[in-house]
């Protein structure tokens, strides 16, 4: 499988080791797409050759691919995972939401929780948010750590919470290097939404009776906490973007560009794992050859 790709993945590359500022990366279209027309039909390409690369990926039986996508509320997060997988086969293919984490979840580590969704060799696993919630919105919301009785944890010291923070990027990037050793890519996706958008968003649903059911009152609560999210993103995806699991900013106001800058990028990075069906000895294909006679005989 080969294609020219439209987007070139460093304009979006959270580089390793680097501080982050959000606010130099876009949210809206860039140039690499006309408009929305030119958009779809580049998804199109782009949904084609991951169908391919999938196939390639659940037949080889070597690999296996982990798809991460964080981003505020109304980023965009359920219609792209919606229109770039979708025409996936559902039988290599499973997404997983992260929503508040239950009784039994809160009395493990917090990397317990994702480890029974990996996905096993020739599977893709598509996580809608992810563990990284216990340092993003449990990071706005310290008071979530209560019931989580972490040992020496004092919610009302800044410094034991930065401790916390520090040691849990630690434990994210070792977690996610031990599964890539493992035959596992990981693509990690913010979908980086401008807050003027976000508004448009919260309006249309709660303006539209068809969208009614997309509003939950308490997105407007947490968008009172807009920077201190986009710090906690910041500071997140800084210490955990690596060579083997990196973070990709996305901008989110354009759907159909965010759409086709993720099916893009992921048709790219399949492809470089130069993944081949898998070959039979020269006895099984003689083999193979002597039954496909029998059939024509019948």
């Amino acid at each position: 499988m080969s294609k020219k790709h439209r987007f070139e993945e460093s304009k979006f590359l959270v580089k390793p080791g680097a501080k982050l500022d959000l606010d130099k990366f876009s949210t809206e279209a860039g140039k690499e797409l006309k408009d929305k027309q030119h958009g779809g039909e580049t998804l199109e390409a782009d949904v084609s050759a991951l169908q391919e690369a999938q196939q390639v990926l659940y037949a080889s039986g070597t690999h296996s691919l982990l798809i991460i996508f964080q981003g505020m509320d109304a980023a965009g997060k359920d219609g792209t995972i919606r229109h770039v997988m979708g025409a996936i086969n559902p039988q290599g293919c499973r997404v997983y939401p992260f929503k508040a984490p239950n009784d039994t979840e809160l009395q493990h580590h917090f990397l317990w929780r994702p480890m029974a969704y990996l996905p096993e060799r020739g599977m893709i696993s598509i996580f809608n948010r992810s563990y990284y919630e216990e340092v993003l919105v449990v990071r706005v919301h310290p008071k979530f750590l209560v019931p989580q009785r972490i040992p020496g944890l004092d919610i009302n010291d800044s410094h034991s919470l930065q401790r916390l923070w520090e040691h849990r990027f630690e434990q994210i990037r070792y977690f996610e290097e031990t599964i890539a050793s493992h035959g596992t890519l990981i693509l990690k996706f913010f979908l980086n939404v401008s807050k003027e958008e976000q508004k448009k968003r919260f309006l249309e649903r709660l303006t539209n009776p068809e969208k009614y059911w997309k509003f939950n009152s308490a997105d407007l609560a947490e968008r009172r906490h807009w920077q201190t999210y986009r710090e906690a993103f910041e500071e997140a995806l800084a210490a955990t973007s690596t060579k083997h699991a990196p973070w990709y900013v996305i901008p989110a106001d354009n759907k159909w560009y965010l759409r086709a800058a993720v099916a893009d990028i992921l048709a790219a990075r399949l492809e470089k794992l130069d993944l081949r069906y898998p070959k039979v000895d020269e006895q099984e294909s003689k083999h193979f050859k002597e039954l496909a006679e029998q059939l024509k005989q019948e």
